[in-house]
């Protein structure tokens, strides 16, 4: 695949440790940097001076932490592309991941796609899981499946819907707004089984909310921020009992033909199955 034709963009908030290890696994699997676009969003760890050290498509530094919508827009307009990878630096990549990505979304007639993921400690051979998870489900797709930890958009979707909200105190509920439009869109979305991700677990997440004295099961950004949805009491809950439905469906039917799905948590050196 012409590297042209793709860019990445990730946001980092300190966690050297974890951007330096996404960027590893970017390098071990022939992942070309300059078509990467790092936002850091004020890091006062060694983040700035390892970022410098690269040779990357795209460095911004923010002087605060403007949040993830603010930062994502920033790269995402800085390398512009026919797609744009979202995702989090707490990731590790797999062989052929992006190609992987971009191919079953075109295949499919899908504007955004993400990859299958396994969230948890790295206490495992991810490369070697992922080679054969690939193989194993490389024709599995959840349609309407989504999450944040990595997404790849096509530009048509910025000219449907725009971009993310850059409100800096959404603090992560910007993908659930994102998203809400494009479900409001009717832009084709989904998951696919031949891409796959490690991710630790909202790291940066996790950080914030103890520098802000939040225990881990507290919510960072603002406990209203579903008003921002325009929907009613009802309305929610009827979606959310449907997500749950269309989530048990996946699960049971990727579980009985492939004795796995594309959603694993890694617990106690196992893993189970979303």
């Amino acid at each position: 695949m012409n590297s042209s034709k793709y860019a990445v963009t990730f946001a980092c908030y300190n966690q050297v440790d974890y951007t330096r290890q996404c960027i590893d696994s970017m390098l071990q699997h022939g992942d070309d940097l300059s078509r990467v676009v790092v936002i850091d969003n004020g890091s006062t760890d060694d983040t700035r001076d390892y970022l410098q050290s690269l040779k990357l498509g795209g460095l911004i530094f923010n002087n605060s932490n403007l949040g993830c919508g603010v930062a994502w827009n920033q790269g995402t307009l800085a390398l512009q592309a026919e797609w744009t990878i979202i995702m989090n630096n707490d990731v590790i990549v797999s062989p052929g991941w992006i190609e992987s990505l971009i191919s079953t979304a075109e295949r499919n007639n899908l504007k955004i796609i993400s990859p299958s993921l396994i969230e948890g400690p790295l206490d495992y051979n991810f490369e070697s899981f992922a080679i054969d998870a690939s193989s194993k489900m490389k024709n599995s797709l959840r349609i309407g499946g989504k999450h944040a930890v990595c997404l790849a958009i096509h530009e048509s979707v910025w000219m449907d819907i725009g971009f993310f909200q850059p409100v800096p105190k959404l603090l992560g509920y910007e993908d659930t707004l994102f998203f809400h439009e494009v479900d409001k869109a009717g832009i084709a979305i989904g998951m696919t089984g031949e891409s796959w991700l490690h991710h630790y677990g909202s790291i940066t997440q996790s950080a914030m909310k103890q520098e802000r004295g939040l225990a881990e099961k507290d919510g960072l950004g603002y406990r209203y921020n579903y008003r921002l949805l325009q929907q009613s009491w009802l309305r929610r809950k009827i979606n959310k009992f449907n997500r749950k439905r269309e989530q048990k469906k996946w699960h049971d039917t990727e579980l009985a033909q492939f004795g796995m799905t594309m959603h694993g948590l890694r617990i106690n050196n196992t893993f189970e199955w979303q």
